[in-house]
């Protein structure tokens, strides 16, 4: 049984695909796990490796979905990478950290908003 706000969130992350594909990244990875967290989604842009959080939400109520990811979940993210890298075996010359926020209302267009670089 999938939760409703479970499928918010993979609604979410295909829309942030979506747009990340449009701007010419290229998706290696989703959802990627491991047993101190997750990466939602990593991609490149060019050269650089750039790992994306995603948060979706119904509404702005309890604030921007992007000021659910502060430095405690920047530095976690950070780590998660490297483990990627590690497990992958890969070297690259620039890692960076993206956010994508999306509110979507219960009627009516998503709105997406994407912070490259956190």
């Amino acid at each position: 049984m999938v939760h409703a706000k479970d499928a918010l969130g993979r609604y979410g992350e295909d829309l942030a695909v979506e747009h990340l594909r449009r701007q010419g990244l290229t998706i290696l990875a989703r959802n990627w796990r491991c047993p101190t967290g997750e990466l939602d989604v990593i991609a490149r842009d060019g050269s650089a490796l750039v790992i994306c959080e995603v948060k979706t939400r119904r509404s702005t109520a309890y604030g921007s979905p992007l000021d659910a990811v502060g430095p405690r979940k920047i530095r976690r993210l950070r780590e998660l990478a490297l483990r990627w890298l590690d497990e992958q075996q890969l070297h690259v010359p620039e890692i960076r950290f993206d956010v994508i926020g999306i509110v979507q209302p219960l009627v009516g267009q998503p709105v997406l908003q994407h912070l490259r670089g956190v």
